[in-house]
């Protein structure tokens, strides 16, 4: 599968999802959700022509384990996730989803560490939060060569232009008025 590029919208709140089907975007993520909902908002969105992107972490009711990755294969039929977790990242890829691993950047040890759980897990593209380091986004391209997205914090859209040209593929948000960018 692709790797997403340009704008992600994210839904974090369900009177957002409408709009994010509506945009020209060809990917959305679904951040927060329960897991009852889930199988009708990917088979909605699937009839508005969107791919859909599940955090895995933030789903209610699913648990990150491999049952947990068989029943989201199985029943919800997402074309990937986000995850935190290694071990998700794991599964997602055993199962041929698309893999993307959020790192959150406090520190410096913070990126060193993510660097080395990148390198273990080798998902198909790193989220970097929060977007609004074009510096570190460079450094973790060229020290991965795996596709960045940039997500958090996001707030104009000279934030959004930053990260593309710091190199990210996409910027991941949940403002809708960048949506439209």
């Amino acid at each position: 599968m692709d790797v997403p590029t340009g704008v992600l919208p994210v839904v974090r709140k369900m009177k957002n999802f409408e709009k994010a089907l509506d945009t020209s975007h060809a990917f959305i993520v679904i951040l927060e959700s329960r897991l009852v909902q889930l199988k009708s908002l990917v088979e909605y969105s699937r009839r508005s022509n969107k791919l859909v992107l599940i955090h895995f972490d933030l789903i209610q009711g699913l648990k990150s384990d491999e049952f947990g990755m068989e029943f989201l294969i199985r029943e919800i039929k997402p074309d990937g996730i986000l995850s935190t977790r290694g071990n998700i990242i794991q599964l997602a890829k055993k199962h041929n989803l698309l893999a993307i691993q959020r790192i959150f950047l406090l520190d410096s040890h913070a990126l060193t560490h993510n660097l080395k759980l990148v390198e273990k897990f080798k998902p198909d593209c790193i989220e970097v939060l929060p977007g609004l380091m074009p510096t570190v986004i460079q450094q973790v391209l060229k020290e991965t060569n795996i596709p960045i997205i940039a997500g958090g914090l996001l707030s104009k859209e000279e934030d959004v232009k930053a990260a593309f040209d710091a190199g990210a593929i996409a910027v991941s948000t949940s403002k809708t008025e960048l949506w439209s960018f």
